[in-house]
């Protein structure tokens, strides 16, 4: 017969120092329990027994650093990967999910299992996030020159940057971006960076009306191939005032419209047939970029070019 397990103070939550559970009755019998895992020396975490689907990069990195937090000192905090996933930024698929701590010196950065430890000027700005503390966000986008290649330094700055701009049934207007370009330029220029080269051909391609990651990398590879700068998510209305559409990335001039297409379904899938109908009634060419046509960026820029060639542009 299966004994059953004392349960634990509730006060301790789902992530808890060894140390914590122990002055709080727990004894060390019940911490090497089936229920619980042990993701940090010194640490232990639930086991989490829902099913789901795998998760991506950026919420692994969120376990992991939940589940770390109990360790961190008041001279650490999250920086680098970490600390972009905890600010909910893109991250690529291929993204390490160990943990990276910087410690404020002179203190001693950890040396521990599933950790990479930094060490980090007093000056280094920090903010908190749902109790953690982390870099801020344009210092975090300069970290990741260290790991990310181009188009994905442009695809976190745009996500730091965005301003949420009023329009047709648009959420969360008015909300103040997490960064600018110019403190993305003061934090590239604030210390001497790895990765600096990166950054600095990063920077002029940031924008602040980006909606997603998938839609930054095409607008990537457009422009650094030779395709004019489109218009970013703006509102487009038909003669009589009817609202068209708001546009991933758009030509108005010339009525090309690029569309990224992502992996919707049901009710959000019918809306974009009819939205991009409604382009083409209009007279627009609708390019759709999905994910095959993205990694084939040669055949991409040859379509966008030539829809924008058969309405005049010269390029």
């Amino acid at each position: 017969m299966t004994r059953s397990l004392t349960p634990l103070p509730a006060s301790l939550g789902t992530h808890f120092s060894v140390a914590t559970a122990v002055k709080r009755g727990v004894t060390h019998g019940r911490l090497r329990a089936v229920d619980l895992e042990s993701p940090f020396y010194g640490v232990r975490m639930l086991v989490d027994d829902a099913v789901e689907e795998e998760p991506g990069p950026e919420e692994l990195i969120r376990r992991q650093a939940r589940a770390y937090s109990p360790r961190m000192r008041d001279v650490d905090f999250l920086s680098h990967s970490t600390a972009a996933a905890l600010h909910r930024a893109p991250l690529p698929l291929k993204t390490d999910t160990q943990i990276h701590v910087s410690t404020f010196r002179p203190a001693r950065a950890p040396r521990t299992r599933g950790v990479i430890g930094h060490s980090a000027s007093t000056e280094v700005p920090v903010a908190t996030v749902n109790g953690v503390r982390v870099s801020e966000p344009a210092e975090t986008w300069a970290m990741l020159g260290l790991s990310l290649d181009v188009p994905w330094l442009v695809a976190v700055g745009d996500y730091f940057c965005r301003v949420w701009r009023e329009g047709y049934g648009r959420p969360n207007a008015e909300s103040v971006p997490l960064a600018t370009p110019e403190k993305l330029a003061r934090a590239l220029n604030s210390c001497r960076r790895l990765g600096a080269a990166k950054l600095r051909e990063a920077l002029p391609f940031v924008r602040c009306d980006s909606w997603s990651p998938r839609e930054s990398l095409t607008r990537f590879i457009m422009v650094t191939n030779g395709l004019p700068e489109p218009v970013l998510n703006s509102d487009f209305y038909d003669a009589r005032g009817g609202h068209l559409a708001c546009i991933d990335m758009a030509y108005p001039e010339y009525k090309v419209a690029v569309e990224y297409q992502g992996r919707v379904h049901g009710v959000q899938y019918s809306h974009d047939i009819e939205r991009i109908e409604r382009l083409r009634a209009d007279g627009w060419i609708v390019v759709q970029v999905s994910s095959e046509l993205f990694n084939e960026p040669d055949t991409l820029v040859r379509r966008v070019r030539s829809a924008l060639r058969s309405r005049g542009w010269h390029g």
